[in-house]
């Protein structure tokens, strides 16, 4: 045993983001034994990598979670000391260099800037976060890029074209968001009971509640036999108790033994049954839309071929909402952020199956099918 434990491959996830931390461990739960793997979450608790593997690192929280389509966010946590998570951070980097035979950073080049300031080199880099919709690699990037990292899986050919231009070991394998679709211990089916359902990502940040709020006050607005069957996929860290409070629903006691099962929500006529994120799959697969502020969920809702209806908020950064529509294209409706403006989506297109099902195709299309996860894989294994 001593001699096994010896000889075992070492490798660091570094996510900076809960989407990309679900990613991350989807990747990691597909590792042989034989790779000791450990994650460092920069932003958040790391509530993905539970039973998966031993979390490490600092523990650093923002009022934004590191989410960027909120205009100003950025100002804003750096207003509220968010500049204090960078030196405990930068150290650790800096202490564990040469320690791993394998780092590899899920997210956005913010990981790879950090990783890069703190002597890292050869680096695997998964880039979920651009579309190649709009916005390619800036100049700065691509020099950062080529200097850290030995290969790099890009959501599109056109990414991993430009980063190839400058030298750089690129590859477009499929879109890892549509290989790392969590699925848990939940039964949606046995809880259908309209000729239609809706899953509701409301996100897993600060603006959760206020979303959810709005989510159900649309869906009050549809006549009671128009409405779906309701499903709610719960992120980490998020309070039931307060999304109650802020829709004036009740939460009723758990009825199963599912271990992702959290409940309902109710006021008499309307339901919500909610599960962890961990079983969204089990969510999505029997839905037929999804009403959705999150940004992870919405890829994989879209390219599963269910049609989003999203509304902008005021505070969201226009620049990169503008970015992912490019890439969703009619597949994702956006609306006002008003409860009428959502309720008269939902119920256009939950009256029409054949628009449900030519967005469903738009979305299949444009978000690209599984494939990266064995790819990137077989690479980490060699």
């Amino acid at each position: 045993m001593v001699a096994e434990a010896s000889v075992r491959r070492q490798f660091l996830f570094i996510c900076n983001g809960h989407g990309e931390d679900w990613i991350a461990s989807a990747i990691i739960a597909r590792l042989p034994k034989t790779i000791e793997v450990k994650a460092y979450p920069m932003i958040g608790a790391g509530n993905a990598f539970t039973g998966v593997c031993q979390i490490v690192g600092p523990r650093a929280t923002l009022a934004s979670e590191g989410w960027r389509n909120v205009k100003g966010s950025l100002w804003r946590d750096l207003a509220n000391g968010g500049l204090m998570i960078v030196p405990p951070a930068l150290r650790f980097l800096r202490e564990i260099r040469g320690k791993y035979e394998r780092v590899i950073v899920v997210g956005d080049v913010t990981g790879v800037l950090a990783a890069y300031a703190t002597g890292h080199r050869d680096l695997i880099y998964l880039d979920v976060y651009k579309t190649g919709a709009a916005r390619l690699y800036s100049a700065a990037e691509r020099f950062v890029i080529k200097r850290a990292c030995k290969t790099v899986f890009c959501r599109t050919d056109s990414l991993a074209l430009a980063l190839e231009q400058v030298g750089v070991d690129a590859r477009s394998a499929g879109n890892v968001m549509m290989d790392t679709i969590p699925f848990g211990d939940y039964q949606a089916q046995t809880r259908r009971s309209r000729p239609l359902a809706i899953t509701l990502l409301p996100g897993s940040r600060a603006l959760t509640a206020e979303s959810f709020e709005l989510q159900i006050e649309a869906l009050r607005s549809l006549p009671v036999d128009e409405r779906p069957d309701i499903f709610l996929a719960v992120a980490g860290g998020i309070n039931i108790d307060d999304l109650a409070k802020k829709t004036r629903l009740h939460r009723t006691h758990m009825l199963s033994v599912e271990s992702d099962d959290l409940g309902e929500l109710t006021d008499g006529t309307l339901t919500v049954h909610m599960a962890h994120g961990g079983a969204m799959g089990n969510l999505l697969a029997t839905s037929d839309l999804v009403l959705s502020q999150a940004g992870t969920a919405t890829v994989q809702a879209l390219g599963l071929g269910r049609p989003a209806i999203t509304f902008i908020n005021p505070r969201d950064r226009r620049s990169r909402f503008t970015d992912e529509q490019q890439l969703f294209g009619e597949a994702r409706t956006v609306v006002p952020a008003n409860a009428m403006a959502i309720g008269i989506a939902l119920r256009n297109l939950l009256g029409n199956d054949d628009e449900r099902r030519r967005q469903a195709n738009i979305g299949r299309q444009r978000i690209g099918g599984p494939g990266a996860m064995q790819a990137i894989v077989e690479t980490l294994e060699v």
